[in-house]
């Protein structure tokens, strides 16, 4: 299965469906299912730190380490400025995400918690996890 490691909490925003688009520097042409894990090594200290963010999932444990749901990767667009201006009008997605010209917005669809978290390793990039 096809994994993208992220760092926290915004593994877990994905997870309580909470943020549908992740934004990164690089394209990606697969599309299909994907397992979200959640960095072990890093926690985005700014969202932590954000009430706004955190108030998006009060009293949810961060999962580091784990693999905590799975998800259909179903676009990957290029960020416009007309893009990132339309983003800007859907505030909750918009904060959850680095919204840039020049970036891509990976579209996620049918977010499912995993109710037995697999712990493991993550890497960079999009990795196969074998079972």
């Amino acid at each position: 299965m096809k994994v993208l490691t992220l760092i926290e909490p915004g593994a877990t925003l994905i997870k309580e469906k909470k943020k549908w688009v992740e934004t990164r520097s690089w394209k990606t042409n697969y599309r299909g299912e994907l397992y979200i894990h959640a960095s072990s090594s890093k926690v985005l200290t700014d969202w932590i730190k954000n009430p706004e963010i955190m108030n998006l999932i009060p009293n949810i444990p961060l999962s580091p380490g784990k693999i905590i749901c799975k998800c259909e990767l179903v676009d990957c667009i290029y960020m416009t400025k007309e893009y990132v201006e339309e983003m800007k009008k859907n505030h909750q997605e918009y904060i959850c995400g680095i919204y840039k010209e020049g970036r891509y917005a990976w579209i996620l669809q049918n977010i499912e918690i995993l109710e037995n978290p697999i712990e493991t390793k993550g890497h960079l990039g999009i990795w196969n996890y074998e079972q």
